[in-house]
C-alpha cells in the first residue's frame, strides 16, 4: 500500500487516520494506535500460551513412565471396586454405577436441549439484528434484510459472545482498516459481498437498475409484482427470486 498524498504532498488523513492506496485502487484509513495496542495485546497473549504450555509441560512429567493411560484407568477402577466390595456385592456395585449413569445422563440432555435453544436465540438475536440494523445492507444493497441473510448468515457465528465472520473455507475474516483484529459485521459483510459472482446483480445502481428493475428497490419489472418487497416474507422471496434468477438463498 501507498500513503495518499494531497496536492501539497502532505498526508490524507480520515478521522485523524492516515489514507492508504491499495494496488487495487480503493482506500483504506489505517489505524497507527490500534495496531500498536493490537500488537502489545497479542504479544502478552504469545506470552501466556507459552507459559500454559510450560505448566503442561510440567504436570506431564508426573506421568512419566505410563506408557498405556488406558490399562492404568482399567487398574485403578479395579481397585477402588475391591475396597468397595468390602461393603457391598460387585455386581450391586454396578446396579448402582447404571442408576447413577442414567440419571446423571438424562439430566446432561435436559442441560444440552436448553443450552442449544439459548445458543438459537442468542444467534437470532445478535446475527438477525445486526443484519436487520446494517447499513450497508439499507444503503448498498438493492434486497431486504432477510434476503440478504438467507445468503449469508452461515457465514456468521458467535463466538464468546461477539459476532465472527468466516469466507468460504472456514477461514476468519480480518479487519483491513484495523490489522489484528476480527472484522465488524458490516465489514465483514462488504467482504463477503465482494467475493459473491452475482454481487452486480444484489448491489444498487450495478445489476438491480438493469432493465427491468423497478424504482426505489420496489417490484415494477418483469415477473416482479407491484407491491410485493412489503408483502409476507413469502412474498418477498418470490419478488427477490423474480428479479435476481441468480440469487442463492440457500
Amino acid at each position: 500500500m501507498k500513503l495518499k498524498l494531497d496536492a501539497d504532498g502532505h498526508a490524507v488523513l480520515q478521522d485523524g487516520k492516515p489514507v492508504y492506496t491499495r494496488e487495487d485502487g480503493s482506500e483504506v484509513a489505517f489505524d497507527v494506535l490500534g495496531t500498536t495496542q493490537t500488537i502489545t495485546r497479542l504479544n502478552a497473549e504469545a506470552k501466556g500460551h507459552r507459559e500454559r504450555a510450560e505448566k503442561a509441560e510440567g504436570a506431564l512429567k508426573l506421568f512419566e513412565g505410563i506408557e498405556d493411560p488406558k490399562k492404568a484407568l482399567e487398574a485403578l477402577g479395579i481397585v477402588a471396586n475391591l475396597d468397595a466390595k468390602k461393603l457391598v456385592d460387585a455386581g450391586e456395585i454396578e446396579k448402582v454405577k447404571g442408576e447413577i449413569s442414567k440419571a446423571f445422563q438424562s439430566q446432561l440432555d435436559t442441560a444440552n436441549t436448553k443450552a442449544q435453544q439459548l445458543e438459537a436465540q442468542l444467534y437470532a438475536e445478535k446475527v438477525g439484528g445486526a443484519f436487520a440494523r446494517s447499513k450497508v445492507i439499507a444503503e448498498k444493497l438493492a434486497i431486504p434484510p432477510d434476503m440478504v441473510e438467507a445468503r449469508f448468515g452461515k457465514a456468521f457465528t458467535i463466538e464468546e459472545g461477539r459476532i465472527v465472520a468466516k469466507d468460504a473455507n472456514g477461514n476468519k475474516l480480518y479487519s483491513q482498516s484495523n490489522p489484528g483484529e476480527l472484522a465488524g459485521f458490516d465489514e465483514a459483510l462488504e467482504m463477503l459481498v465482494g467475493q459473491y459472482p452475482y454481487k452486480d446483480q444484489i448491489l444498487k445502481g450495478t445489476g438491480a437498475s438493469g432493465g427491468g428493475a423497478g424504482g426505489n428497490g420496489g417490484g415494477g419489472g418483469k415477473g416482479n409484482p407491484q407491491g410485493k418487497w412489503n408483502g409476507t416474507p413469502e412474498e418477498r422471496t418470490a419478488a427477490v427470486k423474480a428479479r435476481f434468477p441468480n440469487l442463492e438463498t440457500s
